[in-house]
Parts: structure tokens; sequence; C-alpha cells
């Protein structure tokens, strides 16, 4: 049977950890006098925790030192954290876990790569840790995506060509990290938005074996 690489982003692709960023950056903003919707949290995806804050001081009209910044960006990260302690496999999004278990009896190689700091943790509490061959996330690149890094380094690690990588992505800039590097790429999500992929999935409940056959072949 062919190796594959398969490649997975954890942020809403494996867990929806999203909710989390959202609530502890709302308490942050909520602090400070800044009303932070919904929306505001829509330019916030995908993007690094300091920049993160500094849209919400713009929207807020705030300024703020250095020292206060990264008192804030301190205070986020506890709060965020927090909220993941009670993390278990329930958290795990809907058919990801059957689709990691037939990777791992096929003899596939499985990576993630994501720009999260906390990927390890977030791992082990929702169980799938055994599951991957290499960790590529946020404390071992330096460019954020659309810059193909995260991928190049987990297609690397596995010891298998980019030709032969498959990435699972939920955002655009995931998706076009991946064309960048010419790997296969697969958007989980909606198509309007991830039109740029290779294929489109709402969800993993929507991909079946055969698909994942075709893809190992």
């Amino acid at each position: 049977m062919n190796k594959k690489a398969f490649i997975f982003d954890l942020d809403g692709v494996i867990v929806d950890t999203a909710k989390y960023h959202f609530i502890a950056w709302q308490k942050i903003a909520t602090a400070l006098g800044i009303e932070f919707t919904l929306e505001h949290n829509e330019q916030l995806k995908g993007v690094s925790r300091v920049r993160s804050l500094e849209l919400i001081l713009e929207l807020g009209k705030v300024t703020a030192s250095q020292e206060d910044k990264n008192k804030w960006l301190l205070q986020k990260n506890e709060n965020y954290l927090s909220y993941l302690v009670d993390m278990d496999e329930s958290e795990l999004l809907p058919g990801i876990l059957p689709i990691l278990k037939y990777l791992k009896e096929n003899n596939q190689k499985i990576a993630l790569g994501s720009a999260s700091k906390n990927a390890r943790p977030i791992l082990e509490k929702t169980g799938i840790l055994h599951y991957f061959d290499a960790i590529v996330d946020g404390n071992d690149v330096s460019n954020a995506k659309p810059d193909p890094e995260v991928f190049l380094q987990a297609a690397k690690l596995l010891g298998i060509s980019n030709e032969n990588s498959i990435v699972f992505e939920d955002s655009v800039a995931g998706i076009q990290a991946a064309n960048t590097a010419k790997m296969t790429s697969i958007g989980i999500g909606e198509n309007k938005i991830l039109f740029e992929a290779d294929f489109i999935f709402e969800d993993f409940t929507h991909i079946d074996k055969d698909f994942i056959e075709k893809l190992i072949n």
C-alpha cells in the first residue's frame, strides 16, 4: 500500500477551541471597556495572539504600553488554558475519530500542522495524541499561514514528499498554504469560503472510507 502523509490543522478541524479563544478575548476586552462580538472575533481567526490584541485595542481606540500589552496577552492565555482543563474526547468534532483510526489501521503517516501553541495538551486531553507521528505547532514555526512552513515541516518530519501529502484545513489561509506547498488540499467547512481547496466537505461525517482509500492509492 502507498504511504501518504495526512496533515491535520487543529482548530476547527479536530476540535472547536475557537469558542474558548473568543470567551478569553471577550473577557479582556470587557475589562478594557471594549465591546467585542462574535462578528469581531471572525477577524482574529488564524491571526497571532499579539496581532489579535492589537486589533481589539484598535477596535476600542485604546493605546497601551508594551508592559500592559504583555500583561493582557498573558491573562488571555491563562483564561484560555483554564477553559481547556475540562476538555475530553467529547470535544472532538464529528467524524474525525473514525478517519484517524482508519488511517492508523492502514499504516498511513499522520501529522498535526497547527498555529496553536497549546496543541499537545489539547491532543492529550481529547485522547488522540497517540495517532500522530509528528506534531508541528506554533512553537516550531516562525511564519504563519498562508506561508506553507508548518506543512512543509510536517511532511519533512514524516519523510513524505509534498506531492504525497494531504492537508485538512478549515481556513482560507490554511488552504492557500497547502496549495502553495503543492499538497492536496481538503477544506472542512463551507464551499463559498474554501473554494480554493481541491476537495471540500462540510465536516468529516461526509468523508467516507472510499474517498480516503482513493487518496491513499
